[in-house]
């Protein structure tokens, strides 16, 4: 009976740095790219300003979960996690799922699929909107909450930023012009 009760807990190791980083990586870089959009800047500046995120956004935040972790090892000696191993696991989580509102933009691209260049940006939506409904699920199992509402709630959070970030696009291109 401990077997399986050890192996769930191995299995979910990993899955709060997963769900942390995934999160902040989708919902950041949609961020740029619904600012851009709102904008009404090119695709080129999507792919550029989503990249360096990509880059430094994930860079901070897994060095971030470094320190958070090094310091509560510090702090407890009860728990005792891997600092490089959490940090690591947050910026692979971070930049791989960061990647998913990229993807229109990069096979519209790389491709030059001209269904892709005209759909590029409610693609994007489509497939950020996939990513943070699976993110919230995964949210509700490390949580033990109730998986759909945690998937309902990471897509409205997620929406919300968006949605400010094109509003705040929108209202700086207006205000330079």
């Amino acid at each position: 009976m401990g077997g399986a009760k050890e192996r769930k807990r191995v299995e979910r190791k990993y899955l709060p740095e997963f769900v942390y980083g995934s999160m902040d990586g989708v919902i950041t870089t949609f961020a740029v790219v619904s600012g851009v959009v709102g904008a009404a800047l090119s695709p080129a500046i999507i792919l550029i300003l989503g990249f360096a995120n990509l880059a430094a956004d994930g860079f901070s935040m897994s060095l971030s979960n470094y320190m958070s972790v090094k310091s509560q090892n510090e702090l407890s000696r009860k728990l005792r996690k891997s600092a490089p191993r959490t940090a690591i696991a947050t910026f692979l989580s971070f930049v791989f799922m960061g990647l998913i509102p990229l993807l229109s933009f990069v096979i519209a691209s790389v491709t030059g699929n001209s269904y892709f260049i005209r759909n590029q940006f409610w693609l994007a939506v489509i497939f950020t909107g996939v990513a943070l409904l699976i993110i919230g699920w995964l949210k509700g199992i490390v949580t033990e909450k109730h998986r759909v509402k945690s998937a309902i709630q990471t897509f409205v959070l997620g929406s919300i930023a968006a949605f400010l970030a094109f509003i705040a696009g929108k209202g700086i291109s207006i205000l330079l012009r």
